[in-house]
């Protein structure tokens, strides 16, 4: 049984308690508060040298799993991942130097056990087969808690699985290409916004970050709340405002997070720091924001001729939500879903920059398959409309252009679970308490699941060679070596969403620019808290281009 800092402080009272009322004659002259103090100093100093030097390496049931050369420094050993970047890569290091069967077990601050899964077989067991066996940590829930409440991402256990029971038929596949229209439409509209600013500029270099945010915001505020949320025409709309100077990838918010996975809240809060005060108003704003979109909605339900679909009107339909976790709810679809597709399409535009072959190839094809924007926009009620979403799902080079982003740049590149009981991974005993590492960057690009070239922008890796189609497993012999949705009851609920808004955002810029890096020489870094996003923005020279030239 492990023992925890609460029962050594229960103990050290039961001990000052019992010297110092049964043994009065051998300390006269020392207090009760004396009795406490010594107890729990000498306890404690016992305590934390078992847990840091003698469980670790003679008693952890871990310890005979394979295990990372040793680090520089003692107490602080591989705790120094948390600090690296781009993020998930120093875990990926640690894959390749380390020879396993599935699991690493290595020590992060004060000899505190890891388990880093590398395979298939171990991700299964954590992410699927024993999933109610793990959770997300605490602190990082709390942490998380402050933006995005109680909603989906937020819930575990039977709350989770009852949320997602209701909420999972907004996101069916009839429901997503309803929506086509919708991206489509908005991915033109950015292109507009692009020419329009192009105009003003005589070196044609623009942030595209920005744009990206805008653009997916619209895409999730028609998509989630049927309301035009115009972010793309008003620059300075406040949802966006609060949103950017949340997800604004900072070295002050790295250590922000960080030190909530180190240090309680109540600690942190305590602090004389402004970001304290900041993150207090741009969460209070974005839940005013929220409950305003709520009670707006339900006023124009009462009016409404026909019921929308968008996924606001289908929570308050299902009268399965209260208000509050409706707001919740909104929190995390309207944070959820428009950073995880901006950071894509931004990872995206480097990406097709500094590979203009394949940004000419993919022009092409979408040249080839869509004559004219037209086709795109008509009206989905009109006879003669095309079915959008088989067209873009049918297009090759799209698809696997769109999957390699997606593996090469994780939305949430370092995710982790912590066991809430005894359990086993791959045949291995893991127990109550263990924090699991589960690394979408690292798996992502790890050579034993996707050869030499893993870490390679290679579109054709997922496009079948015999007959010309985008394939669902880029070569890769395991669906599990794609972690960017997860797999299992945790997996991302809004995955064929951002799928289908990545294709129609791509073709359309792909259509209507030529780019390449603003400085060709930049090296750009990922950085981010929580999502993957470029420290220092996506600068990008773009050339406006005619339609099918």
């Amino acid at each position: 049984m492990t023992i925890t800092a609460i029962q050594v402080i229960y103990v050290s009272f039961a001990e000052a308690a019992a010297s110092f009322y049964l043994l009065p004659s051998f300390f006269p002259n020392v207090s009760l508060a004396s009795f406490i103090f010594i107890f729990t100093f000498l306890n404690f100093s016992g305590y934390s040298t078992y847990i840091c030097f003698i469980y670790p390496y003679f008693r952890s049931p871990l310890r005979h799993l394979p295990q990372p050369p040793p680090a520089k420094w003692p107490l602080i050993n591989h705790g120094s991942l948390v600090f690296t970047r781009p993020p998930g890569q120093g875990y990926l290091n640690m894959m390749k130097q380390t020879d396993n069967h599935g699991i690493v077990y290595f020590r992060s601050f004060f000899n505190s056990a890891r388990l880093l899964l590398t395979e298939p077989a171990s991700l299964a067991d954590v992410l699927v087969n024993r999933s109610y066996d793990f959770e997300k940590p605490p602190w990082s829930r709390d942490f998380l808690r402050q933006f995005l409440g109680d909603g989906l991402l937020m819930t575990e256990g039977d709350e989770h699985q009852h949320q997602r029971k209701h909420i999972m038929p907004t996101f069916s596949f009839r429901h997503i290409k309803e929506l086509y229209p919708v991206f489509c439409s908005k991915s033109f509209e950015m292109c507009q916004v692009i020419k329009a600013e192009l105009t003003d500029r005589r070196d044609n270099v623009l942030e595209i970050g920005h744009y990206s945010t805008q653009v997916t915001m619209d895409i999730i505020g028609l998509a989630g709340l049927g309301r035009e949320v115009g972010s793309l025409r008003n620059s300075d709309d406040e949802l966006i405002k609060n949103y950017e100077e949340i997800l604004e990838p900072t070295a002050e918010k790295g250590i922000y997070f960080i030190l909530h996975l180190i240090f309680p809240k109540w600690l942190i809060q305590a602090l004389p720091w402004k970001l304290n005060q900041r993150v207090k108003i741009t969460t209070s704003n974005l839940k005013r924001i929220c409950q305003e979109f709520v009670t707006e909605k339900k006023s124009r339900m009462k009016t409404e001729s026909e019921e929308s679909k968008d996924i606001l009107s289908i929570m308050l339909r299902s009268n399965d939500f209260s208000d509050d976790n409706i707001v919740d709810q909104l929190l995390t679809f309207l944070a959820a879903g428009h950073e995880t597709t901006s950071s894509a399409l931004t990872w995206a535009s480097h990406l097709l920059a500094l590979n203009p072959t394949s940004q000419a190839r993919l022009r092409a094809e979408i040249f080839a398959a869509i004559p004219s924007p037209s086709t795109l926009l008509s009206s989905p009620s009109s006879p003669d409309s095309p079915d959008i979403a088989a067209l873009l799902e049918s297009l090759p080079y799209l698809n696997a252009v769109c999957n390699e982003v997606l593996r090469l740049f994780p939305t949430i590149p370092v995710t982790a679970r912590i066991s809430i009981r005894d359990t086993s991974i791959s045949g291995h005993f893991v127990p109550r308490g263990t924090l699991v590492e589960v690394i979408p960057w690292a798996i992502n690009r790890n050579p034993k699941l996707w050869g030499a070239d893993s870490e390679t922008f290679n579109p054709d890796r997922w496009i079948d060679a015999s007959t010309g189609k985008a394939t669902m497993n880029g070569g890769a012999f395991s669906n599990y070596a794609f972690l960017t949705f997860l797999h299992g009851p945790r997996s991302c609920i809004g995955e064929r969403f951002a799928r289908a808004e990545l294709r129609a955002l791509v073709a359309a810029l792909v259509g209507c620019f030529r780019w390449e890096m603003a400085d060709p020489e930049e090296v750009v870094v990922p950085g981010g808290t929580i999502t993957s996003k470029p420290v220092q923005g996506m600068k990008l020279k773009l050339e406006p281009i005619e339609w099918g030239m």
